[in-house]
């Protein structure tokens, strides 16, 4: 029997810790339960909203409507040869505990990966990336169900429509899919990518040779030095994109297409604001991209601190930061 919850507690469902509640809540643990969850009346006549580890969202106020969470944890090998395994991955397992799984097997492709938060399922929508790696590199298919019509589609990857920190699930089909599961191939050949950031220089901190697991240690000791544990400081990981500006054309030669990343985190530094606090909403005091809950911040007083970061840049800079967390 299903079990609808009603006026949940959301606060230790999103890791910026806000005090929240949805009219209605339920967990699924499998593609059959799912099914028959969205043949309710709750689901059909409530708006619904999918959460998974809550960390790129900011509820500013209480949700009428129906949030579902996503509890499918199962890891299926489903296929093999001599230089790939494939994976079935389960939409409810944490991001991390599935890039230890990989690196703990000796497999190669997310190990760069490390400690970002999030589960599987949000993998996809956001095209997580860092230290040199995307996931659309190593995604093969997502499972999807359409929210109006009930029906599974599987997406292949090219279907999904992979961008920076982008995806068809993010852009033109947002709030019309569930991601129950997604495929992975993974290398059995190590990749090594470690010159991107700090990675070389770990590992040689570390006296360790290049290899998935080590990778993931020093890509773990990096961010561990960086950015907040969302268990001891309320936070969303980076709250603004890093944005891509085209290289203008000088004079008469024209720049190639390629693009620059302009890291939002140095503006908002070199603007003054990292450390900056309205009450309990802050800029976190060693990574001016994530803003942090110090403790009883409401959603309204973050994004209000976000949009005095937003203006502030316009003014400083004439560049427009761009939210990544979801605003609900």
């Amino acid at each position: 029997m299903l079990d609808f919850k009603k006026n949940h507690c959301l606060k230790t469902l999103n890791t910026f810790g806000v005090a929240a509640t949805s009219k209605y809540f339920i967990s699924f643990n499998s593609e059959t339960e799912l099914k028959e969850i969205m043949a309710t009346k709750i689901f059909i006549n409530n708006k619904t909203f999918i959460i998974g580890a809550g960390s790129n969202i900011l509820f500013t106020k209480n949700f009428d409507g129906l949030i579902l969470y996503n509890n499918i944890k199962e890891i299926c090998i489903t296929d093999s040869n001599k230089k790939f395994v494939t994976v079935e991955v389960g939409g409810g397992i944490s991001w991390h505990d599935f890039v230890s799984w990989s690196v703990n097997k000796n497999l190669s492709g997310i190990e760069n990966l490390a400690l970002i938060p999030g589960n599987v399922a949000a993998s996809p929508v956001q095209n997580i990336g860092a230290y040199g790696m995307e996931v659309k590199d190593t995604i093969t298919k997502v499972h999807t169900f359409d929210i109006e019509k009930n029906t599974k589609k599987i997406f292949v990857n090219s279907e999904c429509k992979f961008g920076y920190r982008n995806s068809i699930f993010k852009s033109i089909l947002k709030h019309k899919k569930i991601i129950s599961k997604v495929e992975f191939q993974l290398s059995k050949i190590p990749l090594n990518k470690i010159s991107y950031g700090a990675i070389k220089e770990e590992l040689k901190n570390l006296n360790k040779d290049s290899s998935p697991q080590n990778i993931s240690k020093a890509v773990i000791n990096i961010r561990n030095r960086k950015l907040p544990d969302p268990k001891k400081i309320g936070n969303s990981g980076s709250f603004f994109k890093k944005l891509k500006i085209d290289f203008p054309d000088i004079i008469s030669y024209k720049i190639s297409e390629k693009k620059i990343k302009l890291a939002g985190g140095w503006l908002i530094e070199k603007a003054g604001l990292k450390g900056y606090r309205e009450g309990d909403a802050g800029v976190h005091k060693n990574q001016a991209l994530v803003l942090v809950n110090y403790g009883n911040a409401t959603g309204k007083e973050i994004i209000s601190l976000a949009k005095v970061i937003q203006k502030t840049i316009v003014k400083k800079y004439d560049i427009e930061l761009e939210i990544e967390v979801n605003i609900i």
